[in-house]
Parts: structure tokens; sequence; C-alpha cells
């Protein structure tokens, strides 16, 4: 996607409170969580902050005092997350105003504007730390999958995320993941079958009875992928039907002899071992997928701040 700033002559939309829902819709990053879900979580974080006591705010600002505040990037990066920083306002106060200038799944440049609020001041100070945490987390997951889907660019591969996500976030995260240009790899256990190298041992290594028992317990249709840490054991995956085959932690070498190996009779993977300097080499081995597990994991904070008008 192309960078976007906040030229003077775009103004940004204007949202109520509860009129801001899935971002860019037309290009399909569905935000994932339902209205009740969002605020449930938004409120438990402001809980958990004391925000609906904010000892502070309460005894320094006057409860009629009314203010103006930007929320600005420190940092150039991908934002995600500003639903869940519009209903960290909200909850305090249900007649803000908030003008979106940037949305999700954006590229930014420091200094740039990304919501514009007006509302009461004692609410603006007291959800400004839960909106900011939930947006430099995931706007950080969005940010560095774009680093990665950039090193990769003209290349066939795709960056695809993990299962190593925050308990309770991964629909967040992956929607963050999404944000930056990235693809969701399973979403969870049940979505689909990845047969890894615990699961054979316990078949005594026999990759065609781990398939064929997969296939007999998974819904028709389901994608079944193999693990396979030597080309070997590739050979046995593709002989036993397997629509995937994951190249764990492989050399170059390794990965490019998979690859003609496999000759596009399955997907190929390439899983572990995978850094920025590291991860152009990889797709240029001719892997369809490489996953990172450090999208998530990993990923530093996008530096985002709230400042006052004023102040």
């Amino acid at each position: 996607m192309a960078t976007r700033q906040h030229p003077d002559e775009q103004s940004g939309h204007v949202v109520t409170p509860r009129a801001v829902r899935a971002i860019r819709r037309d290009e399909g990053l569905l935000f994932p969580l339902t209205s009740l879900e969002t605020e449930e979580l938004v409120r438990a974080a402001l809980d958990e902050d004391g925000a609906f006591d904010d000892v502070t705010t309460i005894a320094t600002v006057r409860s009629d005092r009314r203010a103006r505040a930007t929320l600005v990037t420190r940092g150039a990066g991908v934002i995600a997350g500003i639903p869940l920083a519009i209903e960290a306002f909200r909850l305090l106060d249900d007649s803000v105003t908030v003008r979106i200038d940037v949305e999700d799944g954006t590229s930014v440049l420091e200094r740039s504007p990304v919501l514009f609020l007006t509302g009461k001041a004692r609410a603006l100070l007291s959800a400004e730390r839960v909106a900011l945490n939930f947006m430099q987390h995931l706007s950080g997951v969005a940010t560095l999958t774009r680093q990665y889907v950039d090193a990769i660019a003209g290349t066939r591969a795709k960056i695809l995320d993990t299962r190593k996500t925050l308990p309770g976030w991964r629909r967040l995260e992956k929607y963050a993941v999404r944000a930056g240009g990235g693809t969701n790899h399973r979403m969870n256990l049940a979505s689909s079958v990845l047969i890894k190298d615990n699961h054979l041992a316990a078949v005594d290594g026999d990759v065609a009875i781990a398939i064929q028992r997969a296939r007999e317990l998974a819904p028709p249709g389901t994608k079944v992928e193999v693990e396979c840490d030597r080309p070997e054991q590739v050979q046995r995956a593709l002989e036993a039907g397997a629509d995937i085959v994951m190249l764990d932690n492989m050399t170059l070498d390794e990965m490019r002899q998979c690859v003609t190996l496999v000759g596009g009779r399955a997907v190929v993977e390439a899983s572990g071992g995978v850094t920025r300097d590291r991860v152009r080499a990889i797709a240029e081995t001719g892997v369809d997928w490489i996953s990172v597990g450090a999208l998530t994991h990993s990923a530093p904070a996008l530096d985002l701040a709230l400042d006052f008008e004023g102040t």
C-alpha cells in the first residue's frame, strides 16, 4: 500500500463513537471483534487501569472542561487498532467526536496525525493510556509485518503469521498482520491439519498413516500439511498426498532442492530461522509461503502519543 500522510486538503472523516466498525472493507481487512466483544475487551482494560476512578484527573480537571487532542505517530510505521482506541474514549465519554485521519492498514511517516478528538477533558486524559496501549502493540505487529512483506517484494512468496500470539489476542494480532500486508496461517488447532514431528513420533514416523487418519477425521476439503526437516521426508509426504509441506529449519540449498522436488504438486512453506536479513534469500528459493513467528511474539511497539491542544 502507498504511504499516506495527512495533507492539509484532506480533512479525514468524522465519526460518532458507535459508527466506526470494520475498516477498509473493500480490501478485506475486517476488524475481527463484534461491537459487544470490543466493548467488553476495552472496558476490562479501562477497569484494569482504574480509568473510571482516575484520582489525578478527577482532582485536577473540572468535570465540565472540554479539550481537543490529536493522536500522532512518533515514528514511521503501519497503523492498526483504531476501533479499540475509539472505544476507549467512547466508554468514558459517549459524546466524544472523533475524526479519523488515517485508517488501519495505512503506512504513515513520523509525526502523522491519526485521530483528532474533541470531548470531555477528563475522558480524554483517563482513556489515553489504554487507547495507546492497544494501538501501539497492534501497529507494531502491522509495521513489522510490512517490513517483511516489503523485503520479499517481487517474489512469489507470501508472509504468514503463526499461532505464537498473546493468549486472548489471536484474532486481533492476526488482524494486525493483515493490516501490514501479511497473510494469516491457520487460526487455531481446529481449523486445519498440521502434522508435526511429535505427531509423527506417535505413529512411529509413518507419514502415510498420519495423513490417512487426518483425512478420515477432518471435514472434507481440509488441507493437510506436514512438517519436514529433510528432503526425504518431503518425498514421503508427497507420496502420501500432503497438500502442503513445511520445510522446517532447512538450509537455503535444501529449500531449493525441495522446491524442485515438489514441482508444484503441493504448497511449499518455509519455517524456522526466518529473519528480516534472511527472508529475501528464503523467498528466492521458490517457496510459496514463509511463516514468521516474530510478527506477533517479538514485534516492537510503534511509538504513538496523544497531544492535547495548548500543551
